[in-house]
């Protein structure tokens, strides 16, 4: 009969936890996330004897306090979920810091089983450790292993599948706090003897937590204690007390003797050879983080970084948009047919929600090099110093130095995508910068931003197009800090964060597997979370631009002219064998079916002349008749149907145009037309804006027929003019829309993603709300206010760059407040002794 056990994997960043998590459960695990917050929960299984293990990958932290979210989730877990064994992953290179996690782990009174991983590194640093030493000082058990070779996993399984061998309460090692020691003794007694709390919590524990002043375990005490009074006069006297004598606060007091018990446990099992040498990271880090050399080289990485992720991973993308658009074909083939002039509702909605997705699949090939290179980077121990040396910069404004990978990939200059940007903020581990960081990455200048900005530029700066370029690809970064400083200090002000604390981690050599193996994990969170969100969040934009529909008198209208390019086909091709072919409305659209199939296997064959040939003969031999009408381009069949194909695609195009102008997103674009007059918007270019939201890729194509600019890049003028007496587009009105459109909210795919890294709908809802208010005061500011002082577009341009500087840095030059948390015993150093 199988046992199931449920054990916990507690560990400091950078130990190897994830390395011995992937190699005790191998593929048979999940990724969630727990309740109430936005850290990923972990579950992998595997079975072991007579026992299945659930083994839950707790977040990686280096206390147990109520310091970070990390911190408390892992606490949360091991007391209210009860594991039967606790796998505490040690840094065997780095033992007098892994242990003071260890300490707390014991202080919890849980079976704890010490992995002392990463032992090549700790050896190659000339670090001999005792490990039956460790063990019997610990009173736990401890597993020598390598978890990139795979050394120890029978063990460690072992271990866990037998929780019992794991070290007892009794038998655990345990700090002495020396002179504290008397006041922990009379608060544990009184806890024990408290219903609420004995057997909830280990009573030793949490007297030394309330001790600590821990927010979390007061609120608990005050909660669940029968007789809080007595115990909060007495913790308040204790502390007072303490205080008085010693002249230090319990809390630090427990953090030294913690950090001194570690240090003398680790000097005990520690044999160090050729002391005093400099270490092979030391001495690459005295070039990578060079005062000079550091940055140049840093910038080096985020080109590479830019260069493969965003450039070749888009020739990637490209690579497999066909079989992406065969796979849609083939699904939309399953759907109810379109006819001549009509598209079944569920049709329309089916083709809607498959275009959404594959424009988010499409980005895989991105995403896979993106988070196989920062795999790379983490293994390696490169991404900690890149954090380190731009933090100085970024906290001025609310950010944080892990934030520069995602402003890079969002397209910090020119040319980046925000999907895969907001996607890289999960590296920051600040809640308060990592959400400033995912609001403020969609306002860097992505691809089709950027050809949006050519186009504009091209037409109305002919003469200053270097300069008009330089000035959206960088009022873009200057805009976006001070941005994300204002949110850190209104909505996100109550948001946690700490201070920049990192650890410069040994550098070593990544391994293949580990590299895929991340790679491939984090892509296949990505899909499944794409694939749930996208079917709400599409569905509720596919409604806001179908309905109400076409006003009755234009769909008359529109119907007329179908009849009538359909009578004109059918009388150029009377007496053709297509004619005779073509009969009723079902062989007419077999005959578009035929052009479709045609079409995309042509595609598929491109480059290949033999192919390209088969193609033709196969569809040839298939309906000859049809294969005329589709290919002869001298026949009267081609020629016919040619015209017919066209007249129906305007006819189509211009009634989902004015579908979109009567739905309820033309709506709002009228709604809003007496607030964008004074940034030069009528109601025409309020809906292309709108409609663009699915792809910005749209709004380049609409505004080149809007604005009247041909396909020479010139603006033709009067173009503009309708039929009310519409002035045309001036280079004010031009400069206005260039930072209305750096600000407009993110596109669908973007705002999915926002939603996807921050697991909550209001946070996507707010991406979209903040930039659509502050486009347009900006772009009023510049229309309206440019046009009092009688400025010209690229004047107004240079004015509004001088003004967004000047606030950039006086937004930098605020003092950084600091939220007051409980004291992080990271932070001490040192021993204290009594």
């Amino acid at each position: 009969m199988s046992v199931r056990v449920l054990a916990a994997l507690a560990g400091q960043p950078n130990s190897g936890k994830s390395t011995i998590f992937n190699l005790l459960t191998g593929a048979r695990q999940f990724v969630a996330n727990y309740p109430g917050v936005t850290v990923d929960k972990k579950v992998g299984y595997f079975s072991q004897d007579a026992a299945k293990v659930e083994l839950v990958d707790l977040p990686g932290t280096y206390s147990l306090t109520s310091y970070s979210m990390e911190e408390r989730v892992a606490r949360d877990f091991i007391l209210n979920e009860g594991p039967s064994v606790v796998l505490n992953v040690v840094d065997a290179s780095n033992l007098r810091r892994s242990l003071y996690l260890t300490m707390q782990l014991l202080e919890m009174e849980i079976p704890l089983v010490v992995d002392l991983n990463m032992i090549d590194v700790a050896r190659k640093k000339g670090c001999e450790i005792d490990s039956p030493a460790l063990a019997e000082l610990l009173g736990a058990p401890v597993v020598v292993t390598d978890g990139k070779r795979g050394v120890g996993r029978e063990e460690l399984r072992g271990q866990l599948a037998h929780p019992g061998g794991g070290g007892s309460p009794d038998t655990s090692f345990r700090p002495d706090y020396g002179p504290l020691e008397p006041a922990i003794g009379r608060l544990k007694r009184l806890i024990s003897l408290d219903a609420g709390l004995n057997d909830r919590y280990p009573p030793r524990w949490l007297a030394i937590k309330l001790l600590e002043g821990d927010e979390n375990a007061l609120a608990l005490a005050k909660e669940q204690c029968t007789g809080w009074e007595a115990l909060s006069r007495l913790l308040e006297n204790e502390r007072n007390d303490f205080e008085r004598e010693y002249a230090i606060s319990p809390a630090q007091h427990i953090a030294f003797r913690r950090h001194e018990a570690a240090d003398r446990i680790a000097g005990q099992v520690t044999r160090v050879k050729h002391a005093g040498m400099r270490s092979f990271t030391d001495r690459v880090d005295a070039v990578l983080c060079h005062r000079f050399a550091g940055p140049i080289i840093m910038c080096g990485v985020f080109y590479s970084l830019f260069e493969l992720a965003v450039n070749q991973g888009g020739r990637l993308a490209a690579m497999v948009t066909p079989y992406l658009g065969q796979a849609q074909a083939f699904l939309e083939s399953l759907l109810p047919a379109p006819g001549y002039m009509h598209e079944p509702m569920i049709t329309s909605l089916g083709s809607w929600f498959m275009i959404s997705v594959s424009a988010l699949l499409v980005y895989i090939p991105q995403f896979f090099i993106l988070f196989a290179l920062i795999a790379i980077l983490e293994d390696v121990g490169y991404m900690p110093r890149m954090a380190f040396m731009l933090d100085r910069i970024f906290k001025r404004f609310g950010l944080h130095g892990n934030s520069t990978l995602p402003l890079i990939l969002g397209g910090i200059y020119v040319g980046g995508c925000a999907v895969p940007g907001v996607m890289a903020c999960r590296a920051v581990p600040d809640e308060r910068a990592r959400l400033a960081t995912i609001l403020t990455v969609p306002l860097m200048n992505c691809l089709a931003k950027t050809a949006f900005y050519i186009m504009l530029v091209g037409a109305f700066f002919p003469n200053h197009q270097a300069g008009a370029m330089f000035f959206i690809s960088t009022i873009t970064l200057i805009m976006a800090l001070p941005i994300a400083r204002v949110l850190t200090m209104t909505v996100l002000k109550r948001r946690e964060t700490a201070p920049f604390i990192m650890e410069m981690p040994t550098y070593h050599l990544p391994t293949v597997r580990i590299v895929l193996t991340r790679a491939l994990e984090r892509i296949w969170i990505y899909i499944k979370k794409v694939l749930t969100i996208v079917a709400a969040v599409a569905v509720v934009v596919w409604a806001l631009l179908q309905f109400p529909g076409v006003e009755a008198g234009q769909q008359v209208v529109f119907q007329q002219r179908a009849d009538a390019a359909l009578a004109k086909f059918e009388k150029a091709i009377a007496g053709l064998p297509l004619g005779q072919a073509v009969n009723n409305e079902a062989d007419l659209m077999a005959l578009f079916a035929f052009r479709g199939d045609y079409r995309a296997e042509k595609a598929g064959a491109a480059g290949d002349r033999q192919a390209s040939k088969a193609v033709d003969a196969k569809f040839k031999a298939l309906n000859p008749v049809f294969f005329e009408a589709v290919k002869q381009r001298r026949s009267k069949a081609y020629k016919a149907f040619n015209r017919l194909r066209k007249a129906r695609a305007a006819i189509w195009r211009e009634r989902q145009q004015a579908r979109i102008n009567n739905s309820l997103l033309g709506r709002a674009g009228r709604f809003l037309e007496p607030i964008s007059q004074y940034a030069g918007f009528d109601w025409r270019v309020n809906v292309a804006m709108l409609s663009s939201f699915a792809a910005r890729e749209s709004a380049t194509a609409t505004f080149k027929v809007l604005y009247g600019i041909g396909n020479d890049g010139r603006y033709l003028g009067a173009a503009m003019r309708d039929s009310a007496g519409g002035e045309p587009i001036t280079a004010l009105n031009a400069t206005a829309l260039m930072l209305f459109m750096a600000l407009f909210p993110p596109c669908l795919a973007t705002i999915i993603m926002v939603r996807v890294a921050t697991r909550r709908y209001g946070w996507m809802l707010f991406a979209f709300a903040y930039p659509s208010l502050l486009g347009i005061l900006v772009a009023i500011l510049v229309y309206s206010g440019g046009g009092a002082l009688g400025l010209s577009g690229w004047e107004a341009m240079w004015v509004f760059y001088g003004l967004a500087l000047l606030f950039a840095l006086f937004m930098g030059a605020l003092p950084v407040s600091q939220t007051k948390q409980p004291i992080n015993p990271t932070l001490i150093k040192g021993a204290y002794n009594q």
